[in-house]
């Protein structure tokens, strides 16, 4: 098997995360508004209705409800990040951030090292907006660039050009000291030569965390419909594979470590500490339409996932303080279906005590011996659990074979 074995410092970096585990805390906070849905996407956003505009102040009241809501289930804890996603967030006003930031803290409270990221478009940067957020309280930007190419842009439904992209990132740089963006590749009649450019293009622009997506085409989207009639071509997995693999090989040779499937930061401490809680299965609360949360109370691991329709969710959290709709105890087999398909993509991994916490006597060492012995696992210690090369291009399967 072949892969990166861990480095002294990106290992301790995990390890001590895992180590607090039982204290860490993070906050998601779904905005559920575009103003317009990409052909594909496949979350839960809505398109903004050009004559009614967004009452912000309401809106900035109910995510704050909705938080202290849930601020008695933190026992204790501090916040260690917090997510602003969706949907576009930067289509939030500065005040409505600053509502729920000013909420948390005061129902929480947070670590002195907390991270507070807000995802943006291009569409909707402006220096006074950035300005805002920083002075709210987020010390992380993530852009939704997408690609560097106009007729990729154009293909994937985005709104806006290269120029305005690059003007957003100047902007965001003006504001944020810990940036990142995002890019999307293996893209129907995209040639590795022209990636290559692209992704030289990305790297001179020096960010401090860079997400690099493979397109994937997810049910109920237009592109699926368009996939379906033959009028678009997904790539075929072994082109996928070829492409994920020089992309990292690209990444690591420019100083960007890949920790994750599709993420790579600049410096241990640029890595997203949001997105790694979530990947190490640790608890977080998820408020805003749709929003899905794991915590763990009274020993037993619960998740929550919040009313999806933005109409419906603000009149129910105005009458009772919330809108939840789910709120369940995972069974161990539930625990390690979903902390093993996260884990496996930590490119560390991670260690199998983390799973048997979860899911005691689950994870059959036979198993793990046989995709050692195909070099889909990586031939290390027993008690660590880490993706070869091989495997991460087919870590779902793995994960669906482990559980089984």
């Amino acid at each position: 098997a072949t892969g990166p074995t861990p480095s002294a410092n990106w290992s301790q970096l995990a390890l001590r995360m895992l180590e607090a585990d039982q204290f860490r805390l993070g906050l998601y906070v779904h905005w559920p508004f575009c103003e317009r849905r990409c052909p594909y996407c496949d979350f839960n956003v809505h398109e903004l209705d050009p004559d009614q505009p967004t009452d912000q102040a309401r809106w900035a009241a109910a995510l704050s409800a909705e938080l202290r809501h849930f601020a008695p289930l933190a026992q204790g804890r501090r916040l260690t990040s917090i997510f602003f996603g969706g949907g576009t967030p930067s289509l939030m006003a500065p005040e409505t951030v600053e509502a729920v930031i000013d909420t948390a803290r005061r129902e929480i409270g947070f670590l002195n090292d907390i991270e507070i990221t807000l995802e943006a478009n291009p569409t909707s940067a402006n220096a006074e907006r950035f300005a805002g957020y920083r002075a709210a309280g987020v010390n992380r930007l993530s852009l939704g660039i997408q690609s560097l190419r106009p007729d990729a842009l154009l293909a994937l439904g985005r709104q806006h050009s290269v120029d305005e992209a690059l003007a957003a990132l100047e902007l965001a740089r003006s504001a944020f000291d810990n940036l990142s963006f995002d890019l999307m590749y293996a893209r129907p009649r995209q040639d590795r030569e022209d990636w290559a450019a692209e992704l030289d293009q990305a790297l001179a622009l020096r960010p401090d965390h860079i997400s690099l997506y493979q397109l994937t085409i997810e049910p109920n989207t237009i592109f699926e419909q368009l996939a379906r009639k033959g009028i678009i071509r997904p790539k075929e997995d072994d082109e996928t594979a070829d492409f994920y693999h020089w992309t990292r090989q690209r990444l690591s040779a420019a100083g960007y470590h890949g920790y994750e499937v599709s993420n790579h930061a600049a410096a241990p401490d640029r890595e997203s500490a949001h997105n790694r809680l979530y990947w190490a299965y640790q608890d977080y609360i998820g408020i805003g339409p749709g929003a899905h949360g794991r915590l763990t109370t009274d020993g037993a691991k619960t998740a929550t996932r919040q009313h999806r329709a933005p109409s419906v969710w603000l009149d129910q959290v105005e009458a009772q303080g919330h809108a939840t709709v789910t709120h369940e105890t995972l069974s161990a087999e539930d625990r390690l279906a979903e902390a093993l398909p996260f884990g496996l993509r930590l490119t560390e991994g991670l260690p199998l005590a983390h799973f048997e916490a979860l899911a005691p006597g689950l994870l059959s060492a036979g198993k793990i011996e046989a995709l050692r012995a195909e070099g889909y696992l990586m031939a290390r210690d027993d008690d660590w659990l880490q993706v070869s090369d091989e495997g991460r291009p087919v870590i779902d399967a793995l994960a669906r074979y482990l559980q089984s």
